[in-house]
């Protein structure tokens, strides 16, 4: 992934966002706050800006550019946890052409830090419910752009089936049940533009 692709990545993902604010705010009047699609559509807006403004030296430079503008722009639990994840990134990649094994070190300090700044596992009804199967995926059979982006809708959909026991959604204890995780299906959004970005000549 050059640096041309990597800004792409988050100019994709930030009009999947803008397209999919209603459906994000929906989802999470169901069982959140019900600001998601707000947050992460205006915050990551000013992302795509700040990517497109400048020229990078490198995809970890583009990263590190669209975390900073997340955590300061993005609202909510959403920011700090986004922000956070690019940070990460940002850091597994420095220094590293980004491909193969690399994805999957990138995925791997990502999950690292959404771990540890919302103290959540996996099976809690997370964004982390998508981004773990992701890793799983890309350690097994090495990265492939298209199965990461269907192993991203499966662990969105199955997110479907969990109870909450993190974050707002959790006061709904079974409740939670037969709602989507509004984090999980904005991470998956996230891996489709991912696929989207590299199918574009750098």
């Amino acid at each position: 992934m050059n640096v041309n692709q990597t800004a792409a990545w988050i100019t994709h993902y930030n009009q999947h966002l803008q397209d999919q604010k209603d459906y994000l705010t929906s989802l999470d009047r169901k069982i959140g706050d019900g600001d998601h699609g707000i947050n992460m559509a205006r915050g990551f807006a000013e992302a795509a800006k700040a990517v497109e403004a400048e020229t990078f030296e490198t995809s970890a430079d583009v990263l590190k550019k669209a975390a900073m503008t997340v955590m300061s722009k993005v609202g909510g639990a959403s920011g700090p946890l986004y922000g956070t994840a690019l940070l990460k990134m940002s850091m597994a990649a420095k220094g590293k052409d980004i491909k193969g094994d690399v994805f999957a070190d990138m995925f791997e300090a990502a999950i690292d830090g959404i771990k540890q700044r919302g103290k959540a596992e996996t099976g809690e009804k997370t964004m982390l419910d998508v981004w773990v199967p992701v890793l799983e995926e890309v350690k097994s059979s090495g990265f492939d752009a298209a199965n990461v982006e269907e192993t991203a809708q499966k662990a969105m959909e199955a997110t479907k089936d969990l109870t909450a026991t993190k974050g707002r959604a959790s006061y709904l204890k079974e409740r939670s049940k037969g709602h989507l995780d509004p984090g999980a299906v904005s991470s998956y959004y996230l891996f489709v533009s991912l696929a989207e970005a590299l199918k574009e000549e750098g």
